[in-house]
């Protein structure tokens, strides 16, 4: 059960990183996405809110 969230935030933290690294806010105005801390913990939460979803079906 908590194992779905885990597997969800860790997918999540590494989309956020990919994201960072690959596309991330060139300028810096992007509140969310212009540091790697923001971008991932950002990451981690969506995922781990869709494992939960994939749990819930």
């Amino acid at each position: 059960m908590i194992l779905t969230y885990i597997i969800g935030a860790a997918i999540g933290a590494l989309a956020g990183f990919l994201y960072y690294r690959f596309i991330g806010c060139r300028t810096g105005t992007c509140p969310l996405t212009s540091t790697l801390y923001g971008s991932v913990l950002y990451g981690m939460v969506l995922g781990s809110l869709l494992g939960g979803l994939v749990l819930a079906r």
